[in-house]
């Protein structure tokens, strides 16, 4: 998920920054431009919350459902396609590309 949305972005024409898990930057997929190696394994999901104007969790794997509860914990608003939780403070929607798009409405009026 994290490569297709840096991906995206790149195509886009932005600049992608990764904040991984270990401690290599080259573990970094081939789309992001910027590599921040942590060594944190998952508490980075803190670190990519808080550097984040909204947040867009697709399905529901774990590292997924900390991050959801990280933003809205932090009041960080939070898009979501097939949530893993139910809460009203999560706005759904249909797609990907749906949910970036909301993401962005929603950052911006943050």
């Amino acid at each position: 998920m994290m490569e297709a949305a840096a991906r995206g972005a790149k195509a886009a024409g932005g600049l992608t920054i990764g904040i991984l898990p270990g401690d290599r930057a080259d573990d970094a997929n081939p789309h992001i431009d910027i590599p921040i190696a942590t060594d944190m394994g998952h508490a980075r999901n803190v670190l990519n919350v808080r550097a984040a104007d909204a947040v867009v969790g697709v399905g529901g794997s774990y590292g997924t459902i900390s991050e959801i509860a990280l933003a809205l914990k932090m009041g960080i608003p939070v898009v979501a396609v097939s949530p893993p939780l139910s809460s009203d403070d999560i706005v759904e929607a249909d797609s990907p590309e749906a949910a970036v798009e909301r993401a962005f409405e929603l950052a911006g009026a943050a």
